[in-house]
């Protein structure tokens, strides 16, 4: 009798212990199925971001499609050789958190209207602010002519008419409360400066940052302003407006576009300069409205040459108002959820 007493024992702890591996097994399952990261969308040149349709993959399956994780580090805010406002440079620190691979796409932000109804200032409004590029008559005429403000321009029709946007390219014309209601409605947030800086200096700093965007061999590694601004530009990157995103290499966190293209919100209050000790106010805690606030966009755009806006740079910051739908200025989102373990090891983390 104790021996039969015994087997039962014994059957009984193996099948809790079957049933423990089986656990743990569905629960890794479950991490591999929900928390790791998306499968990568192959981007990095010309061929991969035209052929890419807009939607990263598992894009609402994964909480986090198209995004990567940031384990966080040290870095250096500001520098001192661009213009007066990114003067200041500031030993810094970025807590680790996700951030999105390229800027939001046309076709992101259509899923997000789709099914949430979501209208947009410029929508609600009539029309927004567009670049036209100008004649020499039109440059003696009026400083800044090239900004018009154009009826029925909006982030699906970014030059009014019967103007598209194309699905794999940056959405544009959306102001901060538009930009807000996108991440939000994926539960995320758009980036401090000092995330979005810490994201695009990749781990580099100094002079190398700097410098005209260009490959080893001299071909433009952004979309920039190639000629004389705002009458000729030679397209010698590929593109006489917005690219698609993705069409240039990575950076040094498998990020496109951190420089070029588009300006990106962030989600800081706009200051004048860096000063050691100095607190961003993020619209967080800042009591005005939105739309009241000069806010801060970073990472030039491809309206930036040479000879005017030398801000195709990781450090460069410049003051946008927060309720102004522009057709330069896209976004991307963040979320500060810590990565999980699993996460960390298939990056090639610890555990």
């Amino acid at each position: 009798m104790p021996y039969a007493l015994d087997v039962t024992t014994r059957g009984a702890r193996r099948a809790r212990a079957v049933s423990a591996a089986a656990a743990a097994a569905l629960a890794v399952a479950a991490a591999l199925y929900f928390y790791a990261p998306a499968a990568e969308t192959p981007l990095g040149s010309k061929d991969l971001c035209a052929a890419y349709g807009g939607l990263p993959a598992d894009w609402r399956v994964n909480p986090r499609a198209g995004m990567v994780y940031l384990p966080g580090g040290k870095f250096t805010l500001g520098t001192t050789l661009g213009y007066l406002e990114e003067r200041g440079e500031i030993a810094s620190h970025a807590p680790g958190f996700w951030i999105d691979r390229t800027e939001v796409t046309v076709a992101q932000f259509a899923s997000f209207a789709a099914e949430t109804g979501f209208v947009t200032q410029a929508e609600r409004e009539g029309g927004g602010v567009v670049f036209v590029q100008p004649s020499e008559q039109d440059l003696a005429r009026q400083d800044y002519v090239w900004w018009q403000y154009v009826k029925g321009a909006n982030w699906r029709r970014p030059q009014g008419g019967n103007s598209r946007a194309e699905p794999n390219q940056p959405v544009t014309l959306v102001t901060l409360g538009d930009a807000l209601a996108y991440a939000h409605w994926l539960g995320r947030d758009l980036p401090t400066e000092l995330e979005w800086e810490y994201a695009a200096k990749a781990g580099h700093g100094g002079a190398q940052l700097e410098h005209e965007p260009r490959a080893a061999d001299g071909a433009p590694a952004a979309n920039f302003w190639q000629g004389e601004f705002p009458l000729q530009n030679t397209g010698e990157d590929g593109f006489q407006g917005l690219a698609p995103v993705g069409c240039f290499a990575g950076n040094g966190f498998k990020l496109y576009d951190m420089v070029g293209n588009a300006w990106e919100q962030t989600k800081d209050v706009y200051t004048e300069d860096h000063q050691a000790g100095q607190t961003p106010v993020s619209i967080d805690s800042e009591p005005i409205q939105p739309q009241n606030l000069a806010m801060t966009v970073k990472g030039g755009s491809h309206l930036c040459g040479r000879n005017f806006c030398v801000r195709y740079r990781a450090s460069a910051r410049e003051a946008h108002e927060a309720n102004l739908p522009l057709s330069h200025i896209g976004f991307r989102t963040v979320s500060r959820e810590p990565a999980d373990w699993l996460t960390r090891l298939l990056q090639g983390g610890p555990a």
